[in-house]
């Protein structure tokens, strides 16, 4: 099975690349932590139609798989870019029968928050903290309406992590306990590709910093200390790539996969991307612990990222249950 990028993927991960590079960074990142505009923000997100990727094209999005989403995550993530994209493609799914509220969700008039736990007060959200409406659980039916936000002080600002108190709410779907699983299993693709972004940009600051520091009158790459470190995380990038792959191709090619896929994806994700940042740090030394370098901005996304969707250990006692009940029919 080839889960290589087609040549129209590749165009678009190479535009998407040249967006966000244009448009975010992390000093957007740094600058959030202490009240600033994050960047590149959702009406840029909307201009350019990535909030829009997997909204059916009868309700204004482009009606594209799911990997297309993946790949333009994928760097954002390298940047540190807000808002999340994992909030797009959860609502995409969740508004599948909702095509007016589809349709403000990709072209931006509206900004939506999927809430993660209880509707009256909900657990830190993403995106929640500018959001203006909601989407959440409310016994089995998926409800929308509008909150009260109440932000904290966040450890990564570009998540717009939130809790949320539901003043309003009406039924959208009954019974979507099924569709609500689906969407947090899109959402965690979506997310593990964002972190597959970050961990492989942390490897290449890595790399660039140990082919020009010196030590010892020798530059610190030479060094076999370093060079297992960054190979350690080289090779973890490459596994959560593979994985990312997959779990995207099975949300658009072999749903029944998808339960599987998505777990092993948000657990390799949370393991490396977080080794990754770590590995950062260490290899910059001193240095790598201060406030003025980006090493800790990107700490900051991996440490987060690790708890929301799921930690690991939620997602390989999944994947444990799946493959021991047969989820691939094996």
């Amino acid at each position: 099975m080839n889960f290589d990028l087609d040549a129209d993927q590749r165009d678009i991960a190479d535009g998407a690349r040249d967006f966000y590079r244009g448009n975010a960074s992390p000093a957007a990142a740094r600058a959030g932590l202490e009240g600033g505009r994050l960047e590149p923000g959702r009406k840029a997100l909307a201009d350019i139609g990535f909030l829009g990727i997997t909204v059916p094209e009868s309700a204004g999005g482009s009606g594209r798989p799911l990997l297309d989403l993946a790949v333009v995550a994928e760097q954002g993530g390298a940047v540190l870019a807000a808002p999340s994209l994992v909030t797009a493609a959860r609502a995409a799914v969740l508004l599948a029968d909702a095509p007016d509220l589809a349709a403000q969700l990709a072209d931006g008039s509206t900004a939506f928050a999927v809430l993660d736990g209880a509707v009256d007060g909900s657990a830190p959200s993403v995106d929640a903290a500018d959001a203006t409406l909601f989407l959440g659980l409310d016994g089995g039916d998926l409800v929308v309406g509008e909150g009260e936000v109440l932000p904290g002080r966040p450890v990564d600002a570009t998540r717009g992590l939130a809790s949320v108190r539901l003043t309003s709410r009406r039924v959208l779907t009954p019974d979507a306990g099924e569709l609500w699983a689906r969407a947090r299993q899109v959402g965690a693709v979506v997310m593990a590709a964002e972190d597959l972004g970050g961990a492989e940009r942390c490897v290449q600051l890595g790399v660039a910093y140990a082919q020009e520091r010196e030590a010892f009158g020798r530059r610190i790459g030479s060094y076999q200390a370093i060079k297992h470190m960054l190979v350690d995380a080289w090779v973890g990038v490459e596994q959560l790539r593979s994985l990312v792959w997959w779990a995207a191709w099975a949300a658009d090619c072999n749903p029944d996969e998808l339960p599987l896929a998505a777990s092993a994806a948000k657990a390799c994700a949370a393991v490396t991307f977080e080794r990754a940042a770590s590995t950062l740090i260490q290899v910059h030394g001193g240095v790598g612990f201060t406030w003025e370098h980006d090493a800790h901005l990107y700490w900051r996304r991996a440490k987060v990222d690790r708890l929301l969707l799921g930690d690991e250990a939620e997602h390989l006692d999944a994947v444990a249950r799946l493959a021991v009940t047969g989820a691939l029919g094996s």
